[in-house]
């Protein structure tokens, strides 16, 4: 088992790398003085690439950072500040008044771009503004939360079969089919639920919303896991019959349009995805008074599955996505799952007192902080790199990528780090 000093020494490491580097990395960089709302372009350099387009995730994402940044005592009162300037920009900007819900993209100025109702923002709309209002009691966040589960509840509940529709028109008609993904449900938009749930029954604490939080997980828990394993399938039909995972062609302001036809093997599954959802249901099982042994026997197989097949025992990190059942020959790195499997290792680590998931741990800890973070640049994180850890993508920001996988990482790991070492005399 690893030792106190050990343990120490890593969470000191981290307290000082947020406070002192990753945190105002973005609160010097992000906010637009100009228009309000924040900015995310920046290349490898952190610097600014003039790219001012403001996505709906881009902005709910950075309040969802500020306020739980906040929320945990980071920041000196200035994530607070920006939280609230935000909060408003994003409430006035982007709230379809007509038909209700989030719009997808706006220009700097916040004049709507492109109006489709995307479930994945939707889900992010309940969950930042619960945040917010956790962490700084502003009226506005809990109205603006309110708001969003009732669109969600009314526009995107589907009714027949469970769960919800995620590609929508701004009207809340389903895209259509293929490439569009109007006729597909996802795990992702599922477990994004469950995460935003968690906070805003936390905020309201009211037995139906309870009761909408569980229904979500024992969604998810039945329907789109596979059985003979207990890993997340990624896409499904409406009923919930596993389909094999595409590229949906709805725009992210980035991301490349899908190749037509191309889909991804059936028993291809994502670890970082597996791990994120492990641990974000611990954190609802807290938020429910649940003893986190409860599902125990369901989030083993993700954290085992994650520590067989998808860290890279010879270079260290997590790799995108791999097989089920034997090793993955795509062996590229994505800032994100390194961020959530840090999370879950240490939960892992807690829940189970095996020492592989600390192991695990310093695999990725060690392999993040020397090839992904760019300490000369602001301390952010490269979007991809290599098997061996050469950068492929060396954006520290961009429509999507906003630190709400760096900072949220650094918060949680912190806190479970402390956790360990009060254990630990």
């Amino acid at each position: 088992m690893p030792e106190h000093k050990e343990i120490q020494k890593v969470l000191d490491h981290l307290e000082s790398y947020l406070r002192g580097t990753l945190l105002p990395f973005w609160l010097d960089r992000a906010p637009d003085p100009e228009y309000g709302g924040f900015l995310s372009y920046f290349d490898r350099y952190g610097r600014a690439t003039g790219e001012t387009t403001k996505t709906f995730l881009m902005q709910i994402r950075m309040l969802y950072t500020l306020s739980s940044t906040h929320r945990f005592g980071y920041g000196g009162g200035r994530c607070a500040e920006l939280a609230r300037s935000g909060a408003r920009f994003i409430a006035d900007h982007y709230w379809d008044a007509r038909y209700d819900g989030w719009y997808w993209i706006a220009d700097r100025s916040g004049n709507p771009t492109v109006l489709d109702k995307v479930g994945y923002g939707q889900c992010f709309g309940i969950y930042a503004f619960s945040e917010y209002y956790l962490a700084t009691g502003d009226p506005l966040g809990k109205e603006m939360a309110l708001r969003s589960y009732d669109a969600v509840c009314r526009h995107m509940a589907d009714t027949r079969f469970g769960g919800y529709l995620e590609l929508l028109t701004r009207d809340w008609q389903p895209q259509p089919g293929g490439a569009y993904g109007g006729d597909r449900k996802s795990l992702d938009v599922h477990m994004h639920m469950m995460e935003a749930l968690t906070s805003f029954y936390a905020m309201t604490g009211l037995p139906s919303h309870r009761r909408r939080l569980l229904e979500v997980i024992d969604l998810i828990l039945s329907r789109m896991l596979n059985p003979e394993n207990g890993l997340g399938w990624i896409q499904f039909t409406y009923d919930f019959q596993p389909l094999q995972r595409i590229i949906f062609a709805t725009e992210w302001g980035r991301d490349a349009h899908p190749a037509e036809g191309s889909a991804a093997p059936m028993d291809q599954t994502s670890p970082g995805h597996n791990v994120e959802l492990a641990w974000l249901l611990l954190h609802a099982a807290d938020e429910l008074s649940v003893p986190r042994e409860r599902y125990a026997a369901v989030v083993r197989p993700l954290f085992d599955h994650c520590v067989k097949y998808g860290i890279d025992a010879t270079y260290g990190g997590v790799y995108a996505d791999t097989p089920m059942a034997c090793p993955t020959t795509q062996t590229e790195k994505q800032f994100w799952q390194q961020a959530e499997v840090l999370i879950g290792m240490l939960d892992a680590y807690a829940l189970f007192q095996d020492e592989t998931y600390w192991q695990a741990f310093r695999n990725i800890y060690d392999f993040l902080f020397d090839k992904m973070v760019v300490m000369p640049a602001g301390g952010e994180w490269y979007e991809r790199v290599s098997r061996e850890g050469q950068p492929l993508d060396t954006a520290l920001g961009h429509a999507w990528k906003i630190n709400y996988h760096s900072v949220r990482s650094m918060v949680q790991t912190i806190l479970r780090l402390r956790a360990l070492v009060e254990d630990k005399p």
